[in-house]
């Protein structure tokens, strides 16, 4: 058999984190392919066979600088992709044709079995759900903040009387513009009075928030784990990096394993857990996020994140499982 020798990463033009990784995988003496799917065409061209030979081994794929056979692909970082929109063709050809990309570069790439995935985007994209996070972070007998998601005012106000302060966060962040400016939004206080008829239109999370010391920001790398503790008088700490502090800390066996646990469950082999910290000391959990950011971290604490990944994607072993 082929050595499988190359690691594929998948990230956009300008992903300093994934920088991080490559500068130590080159360390490590390991081939390297880089690509975007936006860049589908002349920059970057795919082949696989199916149904005539073993699986996959005619299939390649080009970059501008690199060639990889299928077959040697060892594992694959996928990062933090871009997948073309073709916004030169109109409308219904550009969804015709981002669907063309999507199912064939995408399927070809899914259907790689034999190496690593750091993750494989089927599994991030089922582990994204937050009301599932929450159902299976109770199965694992993490602390999990009463929460309701719905679509009834009624509901939802009767659930903020009762339990008094609450908090409302998205079900899932979205690229958002107003007025030509780039928008999000945070977990942010919210009364029974605050809500309208509005909240039909879709579903909403609603929270008792965490009467909380600090945060817990834990990135899970394979088998290792990377806790840091994170102190701000902030509600939400996305909303000012600039008042943060961070202290490097060891989890108790017993959640440390049950985010282990929680990963396997799911088929991932990395993932961020975001925790809230109660003033007794007691975790809570808030979210997974499987394809979260980690580089700032590594930057502000000197834990050496970016070399657990390289190592991880170095050694090629895969999942019984996959």
């Amino acid at each position: 058999m082929a050595e499988r020798n190359t690691v594929l990463v998948a990230t956009e033009a300008n992903d300093t984190t994934a920088d991080m990784v490559i500068t130590h995988l080159n360390r490590l003496g390991v081939r390297v392919a880089r690509f975007n799917p936006a860049d589908i065409g002349a920059s970057l061209t795919v082949s696989a066979r199916f149904g005539t030979c073993p699986a996959l081994e005619a299939g390649q794929l080009r970059t501008s600088s690199r060639t990889v056979r299928l077959d040697r692909i060892r594992s694959v970082y996928w990062r933090r992709p871009v997948w073309p929109a073709f916004d030169s063709l109109p409308g219904v050809d550009a969804q015709y044709a981002a669907a063309q990309v999507r199912y064939g570069l995408g399927g070809i790439l899914y259907s790689l079995r034999t190496c690593v995935w750091v993750n494989h985007p089927l599994r991030n994209a089922a582990a994204d759900y937050k009301p599932a996070q929450l159902a299976l972070a109770r199965h694992m007998g993490l602390t999990v903040p009463p929460t309701l998601v719905t679509n009834d005012p009624e509901e939802a106000r009767r659930f903020i009387r009762e339990h008094k302060q609450v908090i409302h966060k998205t079900l899932r962040w979205t690229p958002y513009e107003r007025d030509g400016l780039s928008l999000t939004s945070w977990a942010e206080p919210v009364d029974a009075e605050d809500l309208d008829d509005t909240v039909r239109v879709v579903p909403h999370l609603f929270q008792a928030r965490v009467d909380k010391a600090a945060d817990l920001r834990v990135l899970v790398v394979g088998r290792r784990v990377f806790a840091v503790r994170i102190d701000s008088d902030l509600l939400d700490w996305r909303k000012d990096y600039g008042a943060l502090t961070y202290s490097v800390v060891d989890l108790p066996d017993r959640l440390e394993n049950a985010l282990l646990a929680y990963l396997d469950h799911l088929g991932l082999v990395s993932g961020s857990f975001d925790l809230a910290l109660d003033r007794d000391g007691e975790p809570h959990w808030l979210e997974l996020n499987p394809n979260g950011q980690w580089g700032w971290l590594e930057e502000k604490t000197g834990l050496e994140m970016s070399a657990a990944f390289a190592d991880l994607l170095a050694g090629g072993e895969p999942d019984a499982d996959a």
